[in-house]
């Protein structure tokens, strides 16, 4: 009987020897591959990131923290953070409104509404800020009426909020989808059965179930909508110290050749950037 057991074994092992090509690949082959890997890595991904710090802190902490703490650096902030702080509550709600539908509900015109979450993902940004200026523009469809009401969108803050929304639109909706999907209606239909409502059942059945995904797709978006370039440099119409985000202050500062300040603004990007990844990181880890 040993004897069966240990050939069983021995048959078993074989064959999960022959599922598993890549263990008999020479160390040499895998040593390769793995030094190739992080060649790239450290080539096209951290050496750009050194970069900015070196050259950001090239002329000392005195001009580095000039450079951040200007006004404009600071207006440039202010703009950024608040179109994210508008931005990430709209598409956080819509997010959670469509993955609910999507993945819970059976209607007409289900794909489209799928197809239109993903368009910001196949438009390019410059196009999304060129037809909000034909919408909103001064010679755009409704830019008569908005001038007669002394209402402006284009090379203002609310062209700014609107360009952040559109590229931010996805994040959040295509990281719940397909976790809601996979979770299913059972839970819900079980707490409906004994008499929860919509509201309960949402609150305590469905959010605590999706509470990691929905985090994931925030900070994503969150990351997003603070390192937007071509949209919103279409909409602003760069106007020093009222329309410039951190990306757009970071590109007149280097226009002006005022390369250690502009350096020194896209070193808080980065770190900002570094910051998006560690929390990204860990709530992979307290999802898994």
């Amino acid at each position: 009987m040993s004897g069966m057991v240990g050939g069983i074994q021995a048959y078993q092992g074989a064959d999960i020897y022959e599922l598993s090509p890549a263990t008999r690949e020479p160390k040499w082959a895998r040593y390769t591959i793995l030094g190739l890997s992080l060649a790239f890595f450290a080539i096209f991904l951290l050496m750009p990131l050194l970069a900015v710090f070196v050259e950001a802190l090239r002329k000392g902490w005195d001009v580095y923290w000039q450079a951040i703490t200007h006004p404009d650096t600071g207006a440039a902030i202010r703009l950024t953070l608040l179109a994210a702080a508008i931005a990430i509550p709209l598409n956080l709600v819509f997010g959670v409104a469509a993955a609910w539908c999507i993945s819970k509900f059976e209607f007409r015109g289900k794909q489209l509404l799928i197809t239109l979450i993903d368009l910001p993902f196949s438009v390019s940004p410059v196009v999304a800020g060129l037809v909000y200026v034909l919408v909103f523009g001064a010679h755009g469809w409704f830019g008569e009426w908005l001038s007669e009401h002394n209402i402006k969108i284009i090379f203002a803050v609310p062209g700014i909020v609107l360009a952040t929304i559109f590229v931010t639109f996805p994040f959040v909706a295509r990281e719940l989808i397909p976790l809601m999907q996979a979770q299913g209606t059972d839970a819900e239909e079980a707490a409906v059965s004994l008499g929860a409502s919509g509201w309960q059942t949402f609150w305590r059945v469905t959010l605590p179930s999706i509470k990691w995904g929905l985090l994931y797709g925030v900070i994503l978006c969150n990351a997003r909508a603070m390192g937007e370039f071509g949209a919103v440099s279409v909409v602003s119409g760069h106007l020093r110290g009222q329309t410039t985000t951190l990306p757009l202050h970071v590109e007149i500062l280097y226009n002006e050749y005022q390369f250690a300040a502009a350096f020194a603004v896209a070193s808080l990007l980065a770190l900002l950037a570094l910051v998006t990844l560690g929390i990204k990181l860990f709530i992979e880890w307290r999802s898994a």
